[in-house]
C-alpha cells in the first residue's frame, strides 16, 4: 500500500489535536457561560469542575462516530484513495473554519460545522467519481440527504424553542423569586433545587450514558422502562439532600446546582460533540486499517470500497482518554475560550457597560415592534397584575463594580432549561446542537429578566442577530469550503496536500496574532471600567492623554510626509490607524463616561466635567486626524497631482508649530509641571497667523490657476483640520491641567 496514506492517517491525527484544541475553545462556552458570568466560583474551581465533567465525558463518546462514517453519505460507494481524501479534506477545513469562529469571539456549533463539512467534501468527491468514471448516475445515490435533511431541520428548529422556552421559564422564575431572592429561597429553595438537580441528573444520564458501552444494554433497557419512577424518587431524594444542606449546613444550594450544572453539561459536550473533533480521524483510521487487511489478503487498494465503514464503532480507551487531556489543556490555557465565553456573557449581563455590537436596522425594527407590543400588553393589564409584577422586577438597589453579570437564579435557570431541551431531544431522537441550545436559552432568559433595557436593547439584539447570522455562514462557509478543498485534493494529490497544509499552519498563526490584537483592543476600551476613585481618574486620564498625542504628532508628521512624497501605502495604514483612533474614542464618548461617572458617586462634580471635556476634545482631535489622513489617501490614491513646494513650505511651516506645542505639552503631563503653560498659549496665536497666512497664499495660487481645484480643496481642508486640532488641542491642555491640579 502507498505511503501516502499512513502520511495521511498521521496528518489526521496532528489536524484531531488542533481540531480538539479550537473545538474546546468555541464549545467551552456551553457549559462555562452560567457558572463565569454569575461568578459562582473562582475561575479555577469552574474549570476543574468542567475537567471533571469532560474526562467523564470522552469515555462516553463512542455512540456517536458513526456520524462520521455514514452519517451524510453511503459510504460503500467511495473507494479508500477517495474517502481518505475526503476526510482529509474536512479536517482542514473544520480547524480553520473554528479557528476563525474563536479568533472573533462567536459561538458558533461545531456539528453543523462537521456536518456540513462532511456534506460538502462528500458531494464534491462524489462529482469527481461521476466525472471520472463518465457515470450518469442521480447525486443522490452517494449522499444520504434524507438524513443529512433530518439533522440540519432539527438543529435549526431548536433555536426558536429554546429562546422560547428560556424566556418563559425565567420570567416565571423571576415572578417567583424576584432578584432579592434570599427571602423567598429558604422556603422552596429546596423543592427548586430538587427539580434543577433531577433535570440535570436526567440530562447527564440520557446524554452522557444512553450511547456509551460502559452501560450494558439490558441496565439502559431498564432505565427507559422505569424513567418516571426514578425521577420521581431521584428529585424526592434530591429535594431532601437540598433541604438538609440549605438549613442544617447553611450551604447556598444555588452553588451546588451550577456547578453541578456545568459538570453535567461538560460531560455532555465531552461525550457527543468528541465526534466533531476526532470522528473523521478514527474514521481514516478504521479506513486505512481495513485497506490494510484488503491489501495482506491480495485484494487491489484500487477496487476497495469502504462499506465497512457502516459497521459498528468500537473506539479504542486510550484515544478517547488523549482526547480528554487534550480538552481539559485546552480548556485552562486556550485563551480564544475567554474570549468566546466573553461574547455570550456580555450580551446577557444584567446591567450598562461596553456594548460589543452597534446598532442596526434589524435591532431597531425589533425593538420599535416590541415597545409597541409591550404599550399594548400594559395598556389592557389590570393595575394590581402591573404593580405586583413590577415588584418582583425591580432590581437591587447598587451593583458593585466587579458585580457577577447575572444572579444565580439565572444561572440555574440557564442550565436546568438548556439540560431538560437536550434530554428532550434525545428522548425523541431529534438531533440538536448544544452550542444553539445554550446560547440561545441564555438570550431568552436575559430578555425574560429585563437585562435588555432601552439603554441596550438595540445593541444585545444587534449580536444575537450576529451570531444567528454567524450559524448560517458557518453552513455555507463549512459546504463551500470543504467542497473546494476536497476538489483540490482529488486534483491536486501530493501537492495539495502539502500546500494546504501549509495554508493551514499560516492561518492558525494569523489568526493567533489577529486575536491577541482584538483582545488588547478590548482591554484597552475596557481601561476605564478599572477606575474606582479620583486619584485613579486623574492619573488614567493622565496616562491616555500622553499615549494619545504621542500618536497624534506621529499620525499627523507622517500623513504629511506621506502625502509630500505620494506614498499610497504609508497613507492607507495610517488611514486605518487613524480611523481606530477615532473609532477607541468615540466608543469612549459614547459608552464610557457616563458609566464611569456613576460609580464616581463622592466625585467632585468639577473633576467629572473636567473629565468630561478631556473625552470630548480628543474625540474631536481624533476625527480632524481622521478626516486628514482619509483625504490624502484619496487624493494619492486617485493619482492626482501633488503638491508645490511651496504648498509643502507652508504646511511644514504650520506643522511644525503644532508639533511643539504637542510635544512641549507631553514634557509637561511627564512632570506634572504646568509652570511654562502660559508659553504654549502664546505659541497657540503664532499658529493662527501661520494658519491664515497660509491660507492666503493658497487662495493667491488658485486664483492664478496655478493649483488645481481638487489640489486645493485638499490643501485648505488640511490647514482647516490643522486649526481644529491647535484649537482642541489648547482646550484639551486647559482641561487636562485643571483636572491635575484638582489633585495636588
Amino acid at each position: 500500500m502507498d505511503s501516502i496514506y499512513i502520511v495521511i492517517v498521521v496528518v489526521l491525527l496532528v489536524l484531531a489535536t488542533l481540531d480538539l484544541v479550537v473545538g474546546v475553545a468555541n464549545d467551552a462556552v456551553n457549559f462555562l457561560n452560567s457558572s463565569i458570568g454569575s461568578k459562582v466560583a473562582p475561575l479555577w474551581v469552574i474549570l476543574t469542575v468542567a475537567s471533571v465533567g469532560v474526562i467523564l465525558g470522552s469515555f462516553f463518546s463512542t455512540g456517536m462516530m458513526e456520524i462520521a462514517r455514514s452519517g451524510v453519505f453511503y459510504p460503500e460507494k467511495f473507494t479508500f484513495a477517495s474517502i481518505m481524501m475526503l476526510f482529509l479534506a474536512v479536517m482542514i477545513t473544520d480547524v480553520i473554519l473554528l479557528d476563525v469562529f474563536n479568533t472573533f469571539g462567536l459561538p458558533t456549533s461545531t456539528t453543523v460545522s462537521l456536518i456540513f463539512e462532511l456534506l460538502g467534501a462528500a458531494v464534491a468527491v462524489s462529482l469527481v467519481t461521476i466525472w471520472q468514471n463518465n457515470e450518469v448516475v442521480d447525486l443522490a445515490q452517494y449522499i444520504n440527504t434524507g438524513k443529512a435533511l433530518k439533522i440540519i431541520s432539527g438543529i435549526f428548529v431548536s433555536v426558536l424553542i429554546s429562546f422560547t422556552v428560556g424566556s418563559v421559564v425565567m420570567y416565571i422564575s423571576r415572578i417567583i423569586f424576584s432578584f432579592n431572592y434570599h427571602k423567598s429561597f429558604q422556603y422552596v429553595g429546596a423543592i427548586w433545587g430538587g427539580i434543577a438537580l433531577t433535570a440535570i441528573a436526567y440530562f447527564a444520564i440520557l446524554k452522557g450514558l444512553k450511547s456509551t458501552t460502559l452501560i450494558s444494554k439490558a441496565s439502559m433497557q431498564y432505565l427507559d422502562e422505569h424513567t418516571a419512577i426514578i425521577l420521581l424518587y431521584t428529585f424526592l431524594g434530591m429535594t431532601g439532600l437540598m433541604a438538609i444542606l440549605q438549613h442544617l449546613f447553611k450551604v447556598k444550594i444555588l452553588k451546588v446546582i451550577i456547578l453541578s450544572g456545568t459538570a453535567a453539561l461538560a460531560l455532555s459536550f465531552a461525550g457527543n460533540d468528541l465526534v466533531n473533533f476526532i470522528g473523521v480521524f478514527m474514521a481514516g483510521l478504521s479506513s486505512y486499517q481495513f485497506a490494510g487487511e484488503f491489501v495482506a489478503q491480495g485484494g487491489n487498494i484500487d477496487n476497495l470500497y469502504m462499506g465497512r465503514l457502516s459497521e459498528a464503532v468500537n473506539v479504542d480507551w486510550r484515544f478517547l482518554l488523549g482526547s480528554g487531556i487534550v480538552m481539559i489543556l485546552a480548556l485552562w490555557f486556550n485563551k480564544k475560550s475567554r474570549t468566546v465565553t466573553k461574547t455570550e456573557v456580555n450580551l446577557s449581563r444584567q446591567g450598562e457597560g461596553l456594548e460589543q455590537f452597534s446598532s442596526t436596522g434589524a435591532s431597531r425594527s425589533l425593538v420599535r415592534n416590541a415597545l409597541n407590543i409591550g404599550r399594548f400588553v400594559h395598556y389592557i393589564t389590570p393595575q394590581k397584575v402591573k404593580d405586583f409584577i413590577e415588584s418582583r422586577f425591580k432590581p437591587l438597589e447598587k451593583k458593585e463594580p466587579n458585580s457577577p453579570s447575572f444572579d444565580l437564579i439565572r444561572a440555574s435557570v440557564n442550565l436546568t432549561v438548556a439540560a431538560l431541551l437536550i434530554s428532550l431531544g434525545t428522548s425523541l431522537k431529534l438531533p440538536l446542537s448544544t452550542t444553539y441550545v445554550t446560547f440561545m436559552v441564555a438570550m431568552g432568559s436575559s430578555l425574560a429578566d429585563r437585562a435588555w433595557g432601552r439603554e441596550s436593547a438595540v445593541y444585545r439584539i444587534t449580536g444575537v442577530l450576529t451570531v444567528i447570522s454567524g450559524w448560517f455562514l458557518t453552513a455555507a462557509a463549512a459546504f463551500t469550503a470543504s467542497a473546494t478543498v476536497a476538489f483540490l485534493l482529488m486534483y491536486g494529490g501530493v501537492y495539495a496536500i502539502i500546500g494546504l497544509l501549509i495554508l493551514v499552519v499560516f492561518l492558525i498563526i494569523q489568526f493567533t496574532m489577529v486575536h491577541k490584537k482584538r483582545v488588547a483592543k478590548e482591554d484597552a476600551k475596557e481601561t476605564t471600567f478599572t477606575i474606582k476613585n479620583e486619584s485613579d481618574l486623574i492619573n488614567v486620564c493622565s496616562n491616555e492623554m500622553e499615549e494619545a498625542i504621542e500618536t497624534t504628532i506621529r499620525i499627523y508628521r507622517e500623513t504629511l510626509d506621506g502625502l509630500f512624497n505620494e506614498n499610497r501605502k504609508k497613507l492607507n495604514f495610517l488611514h486605518k490607524e487613524a480611523d481606530m483612533l477615532y473609532r477607541k474614542y468615540k466608543n469612549r464618548r459614547h459608552y464610557e463616561v457616563v458609566p464611569t461617572l456613576k460609580r464616581l458617586e463622592s466625585t467632585p462634580v468639577e473633576v467629572g466635567q473636567f473629565y468630561i471635556q478631556v473625552i470630548d476634545y480628543f474625540y474631536e482631535i481624533s476625527k480632524s486626524l481622521k478626516v486628514m489622513t482619509e483625504s490624502s489617501f484619496k487624493y494619492i490614491n486617485d493619482n492626482h497631482e501633488g503638491f508645490s513646494a511651496e504648498q509643502i513650505s507652508d504646511l511644514t511651516r504650520l506643522s511644525e508649530q503644532v508639533i511643539e506645542v504637542a510635544s512641549d505639552f507631553i514634557s509637561m503631563i511627564q512632570s506634572w509641571d504646568y509652570s511654562r503653560f502660559d508659553n504654549l498659549l502664546e505659541k497657540r496665536h503664532l499658529i493662527a497667523d501661520y494658519y491664515a497666512q497660509a491660507t492666503r497664499n493658497q487662495i493667491k495660487r488658485a486664483k492664478s490657476k496655478d493649483s488645481g481645484t481638487r489640489n486645493s480643496i485638499l490643501f485648505l481642508s488640511l490647514l482647516n483640520e490643522t486649526k481644529i486640532i491647535a484649537l482642541q488641542s489648547s482646550n484639551l491642555m486647559k482641561s487636562q491641567k485643571r483636572l491635575v491640579r484638582m489633585k495636588q
